[in-house]
């Protein structure tokens, strides 16, 4: 407003420029945190418009009435709209508070140590505003030992939360209840059947879980079982391997529960070694040139430091290769075997653990 009231003045009585004034509450609309603003505005611009057409003195003339007419027609709109736009921005800000404590509920904050293993997760939702999607994770500290999921439901949407939230219920209760780990997963094998035939959703009888479930026992026996996920990675040293099942089952909800008997497969973990889980949003995330991110590759560059901070390289190299926000939910859990020195490898006695052929990412099945 200023700008034009000057450029008027300097242009002389015979140029006028009064009719730029309608900008001006257009953009307070804009900016605006308060509904009344952009009619406080406005009402200022009127005041400038009449003192600039008393300085010509053209006050009679159509151009000026045309100026304050469309002053005041743009004020009233800007309040309309800046009133539109914040309404939606507290029901924006009030659905995302909803989703932060939904999520706070279903995927807890991981500890930095579990027992004997330090802990950290990096969850990236695909909807831009949504904080959770249909990738799930937890890690609990159990009788047994150690044991985390990592998982991923079919499809997007409130359907696959309430999937992944079936899942991980009936994960916390089974991790501490069962002492075979197949068994855990046949247990989340039930409890999904069950939350289906619940679910009315559209998609649900086309929906089912990939997930890889992972025991760490305070010798360094790790047992995993993987139901149609990505296979882990082992990272020793300055080596990752990927650790491949000689076999695998398919995803929770293909087959019928009674069915699912996964094989559990072990290897003995070494004083440093860690284990990345992860989802497919992740090695499926891909560049312009349509090339995925070569997660295995780039892990030995980003694994300095804490659990926290490699996720943390991780994720923020994954979002330079594909250049914009991620397609897809994509969730990293990473698990290091630390015990303390009481619990080193080979501390307990008797304990059944089967260690790794000569090719790291190979595991022996039991």
């Amino acid at each position: 407003m200023v700008l034009i009231v000057a450029l008027d003045y300097l242009s002389g009585t015979e140029v006028t420029v009064e009719p730029a004034l309608t900008a001006v509450p257009a953009l307070a609309a804009v900016v605006s945190r308060r509904t009344w603003y952009p009619l406080a505005i406005g009402l200022g611009t009127e005041a400038a418009a009449f003192l600039m057409a008393f300085r010509s003195d053209t006050l009679g003339e159509s151009v000026h009435a045309a100026s304050v007419f469309a002053i005041l027609l743009v004020a009233a709109i800007g309040w309309v709209s800046a009133t539109l736009r914040l309404r939606q921005e507290q029901a924006l800000a009030d659905a995302q508070l909803v989703a932060s404590i939904a999520r706070r509920v279903l995927l807890r904050p991981v500890p930095e140590r579990v027992g004997t293993v330090r802990a950290a997760v990096h969850y990236e939702a695909a909807a831009a505003h949504a904080r959770i999607g249909g990738d799930l994770y937890e890690v609990v500290n159990t009788r047994h030992g150690v044991r985390a999921v990592v998982g991923d439901v079919r499809g997007k949407g409130l359907g696959a939360v309430e999937t992944a939230a079936a899942v991980l219920g009936a994960f916390r209760e089974a991790a501490h209840q069962e002492a075979a780990l197949d068994r855990v997963a046949g247990w989340l094998a039930v409890s999904l059947d069950r939350a289906l035939h619940e679910n009315d959703h559209p998609g649900v009888e086309e929906e089912f879980v990939t997930l890889v479930l992972i025991g760490v026992r305070p010798d360094g026996a790790a047992e995993i079982v993987n139901c149609g996920h990505p296979a882990p990675l082992l990272l020793r040293g300055g080596e990752v391997s990927p650790l491949e099942l000689a076999e695998t089952v398919p995803p929770l909800g293909v087959l019928d529960p009674a069915d699912v008997r996964p094989p559990v497969h072990r290897l003995l973990l070494q004083g440093e070694d860690r284990v990345l889980l992860f989802t497919d949003g992740v090695i499926e995330a891909r560049d312009r040139a349509g090339v995925f991110y070569p997660l295995a590759e780039r892990l030995p560059r980003c694994a300095a430091g804490r659990p926290a901070d490699v996720l943390q390289r991780l994720h923020e190299d994954v979002v330079r290769h594909v250049g914009r926000q991620l397609g897809d939910d994509a969730a990293m859990l990473l698990l290091q075997f630390d015990p303390p020195p009481a619990l080193g490898p080979g501390a307990p006695r008797g304990a059944a653990t089967v260690h790794l052929p000569q090719q790291a990412g190979v595991l022996a099945r039991h």
